[in-house]
């Protein structure tokens, strides 16, 4: 099993940086990579239950992830499992990603840990994926 772990600081509370990681209206505008466009979602992270993404690239591939929100403990984690979808729509292996907000001198620091991952060239992918979404989410916040 391998995992990812990446921390960003930005220049917001950390109440703001956690609803931007777990409420609807702040992670549809940010969710997924640079090069990709989020198409149909039921993304909420402020309650536990079942959540949602469709990722479309800019030459039409189509990539579906689902889960379970696991935990919430606003404003300083939440938790949900990571599983991609195959082209019958049938869902493959279980990850787990946790989201921790903390307070900085200068704002907040957000640390995305992604577990349970099968194995390094898919821990490679999942990393890079969440650089270019690390980098959405600080377009978006400005």
């Amino acid at each position: 099993m391998t995992e990812v772990r990446l921390e960003r600081e930005f220049k917001v509370t950390p109440e703001r940086l956690f609803a931007a990681v777990t409420a609807n209206a702040d992670l549809v505008a940010w969710w997924g990579p640079e090069s990709m466009q989020l198409t149909d979602s039921q993304l909420d992270f402020t309650n536990t239950g079942a959540w949602y993404a469709v990722v479309t690239g800019q030459e039409g591939g189509r990539f579906k992830m689902s889960g379970q929100v696991t935990h919430v403990d606003a404003p300083r984690t939440v938790g949900f499992t990571w599983g991609w979808h195959d082209d019958d729509d049938q869902r493959g292996p279980e990850s787990h990603v946790t989201f921790r907000v903390s307070e900085t001198v200068g704002g907040a620091r957000l640390v995305i840990e992604h577990v349970e991952l099968p194995d390094d060239e898919i821990g490679a992918q999942h990393e890079q994926g969440w650089i270019s979404s690390i980098n959405s989410l600080a377009a978006y916040l400005g």
